[in-house]
């Protein structure tokens, strides 16, 4: 037998496997079995030796839910908040997240703290949000760790409290948090109420940035490009923001374009700048909206074209951009004049 062979074979009695356990849980869901129902519902959930089918999956789902099964209950309401099978219910997601969180279910207690805590589906409420945040961090999840050092961070039913937020976030961060990593190094970097250590922001922003937090890889960028707390180096800044705008931030891709367009460390190249503009434009970047507007009415890369300008400057305008507000004033002012 050939190793091809070989192989087809393993995957004929994988897939055969796969079909017998789907079909003992389909048997002993029929029969009633809460636990089989719930395997079942993850099955067609993930799409495990089956096409997805969260529709299979709410049903399956709810079968067991109606005996009392807790994750059940958490999925149930993960699937109605995020609308997946089925039309987005905050109502019915907050229906089955409470009957879960009664269970001290953990991750369903922090799900009701984020509800409160935006106002999605209820009257928003920050005290009740901190209280299932507490609950929740009770049990160490990471989730609700960081929760709550948001909420201390940006003034949720609390004084803004760095000190606190930083304790909060250093012990989601003991558990891998990505986003607390990043949340460290941005305090550290502004040190508001807290004493500004920009060793400390690029330690924890490095930490965000090897597990690929786009964010933290710009702050390390610009920390390099203006000579922040580490020697300056425009090849390394380049370099960060090119790891940013590779997975999609906007701002990384306006770093990049904004680099080739002013020659900050390499020659100025116009087409690359107009590129990476335009990709960052399009996920409404106002500065790189800006930055087009720019490019247009100055020829830089492209025919002098006042009318494409005013039109990149507006879109910077509506989305809060102050001298794109005022560069469509210069310009309509002119063209009214010809």
């Amino acid at each position: 037998m050939t190793r091809l062979e070989e192989l087809i074979e393993q995957q004929i009695k994988i897939a055969a496997a796969i079909d017998a356990e789907v079909k003992k849980n389909q048997d002993a869901a029929d029969k009633g079995d809460s636990e089989a129902q719930f395997q079942l519902a993850v099955i067609n959930y993930k799409g495990q030796g089956v096409k997805q089918n969260f529709g299979e999956a709410i049903k399956c789902f709810k079968l067991a839910a109606a005996k009392g099964h807790t994750a059940a209950e958490f999925f149930l309401g993960d699937m109605f908040a995020k609308g997946q099978g089925t039309a987005q219910n905050y109502a019915e997601a907050l229906h089955y997240f409470q009957l879960a969180a009664a269970k001290d279910d953990s991750q369903a207690q922090y799900m009701l703290g984020v509800m409160f805590d935006g106002g999605k589906g209820v009257k928003e409420d920050f005290k009740v949000a901190m209280n299932w945040y507490k609950l929740a961090a009770k049990k160490n999840n990471v989730d609700a760790l960081y929760g709550l050092g948001s909420m201390y961070e940006n003034h949720h039913g609390v004084e803004q409290d760095d000190m606190e937020a930083v304790h909060w976030y250093k012990l989601a961060a003991q558990h891998e948090h990505i986003e607390a990593y990043y949340r460290l190094g941005v305090i550290y970097s502004k040190g508001k109420s807290i004493k500004k250590d920009l060793s400390e922001a690029m330690r924890w922003f490095s930490l965000g940035s090897e597990k690929g937090h786009s964010g933290a890889q710009v702050s390390i960028g610009l920390m390099y490009q203006a000579g922040d707390g580490v020697e300056q180096s425009h090849k390394k800044a380049m370099s960060y923001y090119k790891m940013a705008a590779s997975l999609g931030n906007s701002e990384g891709q306006y770093k990049v374009g904004f680099m080739y367009q002013n020659g900050i460390g390499l020659n100025v190249d116009y087409a690359q700048a107009l590129y990476w503009f335009s990709l960052a434009a399009e996920h409404d970047n106002a500065h790189a909206q800006s930055a087009l507007g720019f490019m247009h009415e100055h020829g830089q890369g492209v025919n002098e074209d006042e009318s494409k300008a005013l039109m990149y400057f507006k879109k910077a305008a509506k989305n809060g951009d102050e001298t794109a507000i005022r560069n469509c004033g210069l310009i309509e002012a002119r063209l009214e004049k010809k």
